[in-house]
């Protein structure tokens, strides 16, 4: 059973719902009797090390709901990237601080990390149950059909360019949106997710599960542009050439990365320049815009899934649950069941950790420019309910022309 003191941190990316999870595990964990404490690490597994914590137990309800409908991270994340050393300091801490418990809120690397310090536990035969709540925007956690954040991101790259592709459709040219995604192109592809018909933008989508290749890329605008009269595309910030290296690359006189080693990506609308430009030389167009959506992606207010919601809350909860009466490490996934239902299962660590899940072929149009019907019937129903729909006056009433 759980008992003694229980530790929340969320770490990587915020997203829209995460303080749901976070909210879910700590009135979970307050329900059971054997619980002393619940603590919250500052800043992720760097709060940890540095023994940076609040006293969860001590928050009321009201302000715990007020916070779980707040997006971003309540507790602040990080991005450290915790190495064997690293994990063996986490464990140091939880075990002078007597945690039997600890929950992590975050993606591929936060398993890894959960893995990692159970253990070290094992090792020594000290009772930590380390249980990963997954959480991404970029939906890139095997085994699970999609992961808390995702959706919420979803509906706001979907609503965007629903909202891109009118104002095209009202001044046509050329425009290309950059999304996140370095590995998967889950996010880039959901802006698809409201079109109602073929002459609906995203006209185009390119993904990194596929290689881009520019000539290719400007053929397809200008078929697209001469077939519409306009051209909206959907592009992911980790499209690559041939030999993997991205895209973005070819304008950096120096390469930024990270503390994980990836490139960074986000933060910059070269790609969008760099692409919008050889439209116009290539293709004559005049009227090409590019646009980076950026960090908004994450966090956005007021355009989150109540979908999203509701099983963020849950993952938190079934964490909690899961370390009570199984008495053991693992992550949640979730699984989708029939036309749109999900169950949650504990699964080992070493099944998910430093895992990527990518789009399936079945997702992705044959020439690579696009999504197919599978992924529509795939997204719908994580966007929510309660989207503005999209109308459009009839075609059907024109006026006969007099002088021609």
């Amino acid at each position: 059973m759980l008992k003694g003191k229980v530790l929340v941190a969320q770490g990587g990316g915020p997203t829209a719902v995460i303080n749901q999870s976070m909210v879910g595990v700590v009135q979970e964990a307050r329900k059971i009797p054997s619980v002393e404490r619940v603590y919250g690490a500052l800043h992720g597994v760097s709060g940890i090390v540095n023994e940076n914590f609040v006293d969860l137990t001590q928050e009321t309800d009201a302000n715990l709901e007020m916070v779980a409908a707040t997006p971003s991270s309540a507790l602040g994340s990080t991005r450290d990237k915790p190495d064997l050393e690293y994990c063996k300091n986490i464990f140091k801490v939880c075990q002078a601080h007597g945690i039997e418990s600890f929950f992590y809120c975050g993606g591929n690397d936060s398993s890894d990390t959960c893995r990692i310090v159970a253990e070290e536990a094992e090792k020594v035969n000290y009772n930590l149950r380390c249980v990963h709540v997954p959480k991404t925007i970029d939906n890139d956690l095997v085994i699970n059909d999609h992961t808390p954040g995702f959706p919420s991101a979803a509906r706001y790259v979907a609503s965007a360019f629903a909202g891109l592709n009118l104002d095209n459709k009202a001044l046509p040219g050329v425009f290309l949106g950059i999304v996140m995604g370095r590995h998967a192109g889950f996010m880039t592809a959901a802006a698809a997710g409201l079109t109602q018909n073929s002459a609906d933008g995203p006209h185009l989508i390119y993904l990194p599960e596929r290689t881009f290749d520019m000539d290719s890329f400007v053929t397809d605008v200008k078929t697209t542009y001469d077939k519409y009269g306009r051209c909206v595309i959907a592009v992911s910030e980790g499209i690559h050439d041939a030999s993997g290296n991205p895209i973005i690359t070819q304008l950096m006189s120096e390469i930024e990365k990270d503390a994980h080693g990836n490139v960074q990506l986000s933060g910059t609308g070269a790609l969008g320049d760099l692409l919008s430009d050889a439209v116009k030389e290539k293709t004559g167009i005049k009227r090409v815009r590019a646009d980076t959506l950026g960090y908004m992606q994450r966090s956005f207010l007021g355009c989150v899934s109540d979908v999203d919601q509701r099983e963020a809350r849950q993952v938190g909860q079934r964490a909690v649950n899961f370390a009570h009466y199984l008495d053991k490490s693992g992550t949640v996934t979730i699984r989708r069941v029939g036309e749109y239902r999900v169950d949650f299962v504990l699964d080992k660590l070493t099944d998910v950790a430093a895992k990527t899940k990518v789009m399936p072929d079945e997702f992705i149009n044959a020439a690579g420019n696009g999504v197919t019907e599978d992924f529509m019937r795939y997204i719908k129903p994580l966007l929510g309910s309660d989207i503005t729909p999209v109308a459009y006056l009839s075609d059907q009433n024109k006026v006969d022309k007099i002088i021609g």
